[in-house]
């Protein structure tokens, strides 16, 4: 079963995008985006209407969902740089030929693009996309289905939900509907809307075939960066995790498609196309999407603080069957078995203990670690779940208030993060200059000024080293280094790469932080 996974492909491989719909943001100012979202009407209700006109395709056609969704999908291409450093000569050849042969190892800028699609959340220019399609990108471009083309500027990412934000400037754009992801039937059509393969608009239709799917892409991306990044501890591993409950479709979908929209037959965004089952990198029959009812919530929060405001349990889940309820010793063949329950977490403070079978959130029920994450990923800091536990045979209801990052109640906005972050470093720094940037074959970057104290003096990080990335995004600024920052999830650590002054050489550094 895992072999099978480790073929998953992430669709941004020549291109890649998104999707989503709108809707309200319930407990918001006026200061926030307003999105619409349906009434979820069902579609025996929209077939006809009086005197027999007919508002939205019966099952099997598919033109007016096609028709609704189209206008609010945009394709997004985008620029990214990278520094490409030349092969040194071998020094049996600068020997002979003498230093001017070859010269230092020389460093190019070399540029590439990438394609994919978005979705129009609402009529001022807020785009929601995959965050595989913006990642590490120096220039993002958004072109309409009217065939006009605008910059956009990134708002911000979540990389445990593969979703971002961007914002063009324009007004009275089509906005889409948000569906309802958790309505969705086995079996209920749905429509693909995106660009893929560098196309022009495309749709195709499918069916739903699964829902709740957990399929590892994400959380195989995550290990990775925690391993450049340095390891956190089991407990913070188990707290802070990629969200994987995509639902499955067999719509076609390929590169390009990446973060495109799955509507149902009332043209309403149920899904955000993430990702491909595939061997060769196109659509081999399945395709996954990210559930609305979480892009809700992860845009909300994007738009509102800037990041991704997380709701924490607090437990170390182990997904139960028949086999492993029976190693256990636990009284019920289906939940989530809290194997340890962190210090200082939410589930400690109401009670939860080891050896609880989680069986119910919300009144619903819990089959798999990918559905308890997702139902917690759509609620914030301070937010209360009811958690039924089965506990020594008997069932039981706790009222859970979800703790953030730092095992308080309250959001944590993305200024207040970068604000401690840059101080948790112990350094002061400067942006670089245009023309020592220009010297050093750089588009920008950050110069270490002076270290005190703080992570930066644990590691051999020198003053004058010149950050032109970290976390594997560009850094052309104090500004963008503080964003980096304030990104970073509990666990992770933070990998600078950049040069000195007087090198050719890029160095790479991991700090924790």
């Amino acid at each position: 079963m895992k072999s099978n996974w480790k073929a998953l492909t992430l669709i941004s491989l020549l291109s890649s995008g998104l999707t989503l719909a709108a809707y309200n943001f319930l407990g918001f100012n006026n200061k926030d985006v307003i999105f619409s979202e349906s009434g979820g009407n069902p579609i025996s209700r929209l077939v006809s209407m009086p005197g027999g006109a007919t508002t939205a395709g019966a099952p099997g056609d598919f033109s007016y969902a096609a028709e609704l969704a189209s206008p609010t999908v945009v394709h997004i291409r985008t620029t990214m740089t990278r520094t490409v450093r030349q092969q040194q000569v071998p020094d049996i050849f600068r020997d002979f030929f003498g230093d001017d042969f070859g010269g230092a190892p020389r460093q190019q800028r070399q540029q590439g693009q990438a394609s994919g699609s978005g979705v129009i959340i609402s009529k001022d220019g807020y785009i929601v996309t995959n965050n595989h399609v913006v990642q590490d990108a120096d220039q993002v471009e958004v072109v309409l289905t009217d065939k006009r083309s605008f910059k956009a500027k990134v708002i911000g990412t979540d990389p445990l939900t593969d979703l971002a934000v961007v914002k063009i400037e324009a007004a009275n754009l089509p906005a889409i509907t948000l569906g309802d992801s958790d309505g969705l039937k086995l079996g209920e059509w749905v429509l693909a809307v995106g660009y893929p393969l560098d196309l022009e608009s495309t749709v195709t239709a499918g069916i739903v075939s699964a829902k709740g799917r957990r399929i590892g892409i994400l959380e195989q991306d995550f290990a990775q960066r925690q391993q450049r990044q340095g390891q956190g501890s089991g407990q913070q591993k188990a707290v802070d995790t990629p969200v994987e409950a995509f639902i499955q479709t067999d719509a076609a979908i390929n590169p390009g498609n990446s973060g495109g929209a799955l509507v149902n037959l009332r043209g309403e965004l149920v899904g955000i196309n993430s990702a491909i089952a595939s061997a060769t990198g196109y659509y081999s029959g399945y395709g996954f999407a990210v559930p609305v009812s979480l892009v809700k919530k992860v845009t909300a929060d994007i738009v509102k603080f800037g990041n991704v405001q997380r709701g924490y349990l607090g437990v170390l889940p182990i997904e139960l069957d028949s086999k492993k309820a029976q190693e256990l010793g636990a009284k019920v063949g289906r939940g989530i078995y809290v194997n340890e329950v962190t210090d200082n977490g939410a589930a400690k403070a109401a009670g939860l203990q080891k050896g609880d079978v989680i069986v119910k959130m919300e009144g619903q029920s819990i089959d798999s670690d990918a559905q308890m994450r997702e139902i917690i990923g759509r609620r914030r800091p301070g937010d209360a779940i009811t958690v039924t536990v089965n506990r020594n045979g008997s069932e039981r209801d706790v009222k859970v208030v979800l703790r953030n990052r730092n095992g308080g109640n309250e959001v944590i906005k993305r200024e207040e993060v970068a604000a401690t972050s840059l101080g948790v470093l112990g350094a002061q720094f400067e942006d670089l200059t245009q023309n020592d940037a220009k010297q050093l074959g750089v588009s920008g970057g950050v110069r270490v000024k002076q270290i005190t104290d703080g992570k930066l003096a644990e590691t051999d990080i020198e003053e004058g080293f010149i950050i032109v990335k970290a976390n594997g995004k560009n850094v052309k600024s104090v500004k963008d280094l503080q964003a980096i920052l304030a990104n970073v999830q509990e666990g992770e650590g933070l990998m600078l790469i950049g040069m000195y002054p007087n090198s050719s050489r890029m160095y790479y550094y991991a700090v924790p932080v």
